[in-house]
């Protein structure tokens, strides 16, 4: 039987840049999540936390960056861990708001 999260370790934060504003504007919004959570998992947080009807979510796995740096001289390689990106669309209509400011306007 597989663990389920805990609610609130499911959403870590949400994603903006550039590409995820674009994205506010089709109604989808995107955010960094656990990398063991599932959809069904994402969809209860998401309608649990902002009170919003959930049309689809996709998720995509990301791998950490390898990274190079020197320390005291000796060349040392590291690497970020690997994490999941979760892209919400919403129902039309709804829209998420973080502590009264609307991160995803345009």
């Amino acid at each position: 039987m597989k663990k389920t999260l805990p609610m609130h370790a499911v959403l870590h934060a949400p994603l903006i840049s550039e590409k995820s504003m674009l994205k506010a504007t089709e109604n989808q919004f995107v955010f960094r999540v656990d990398a063991r959570a599932t959809k069904t998992q994402i969809r209860d947080a998401v309608v649990s936390l902002f009170s919003v009807r959930v049309r689809r979510i996709n998720t995509i796995s990301m791998t950490g960056k390898v990274k190079s740096f020197a320390r005291r001289g000796a060349k040392t390689t590291g690497r970020r861990s690997d994490w999941k990106k979760a892209i919400v669309t919403l129902a039309p209509g709804q829209e998420i708001v973080l502590d009264g400011v609307r991160y995803f306007e345009q």
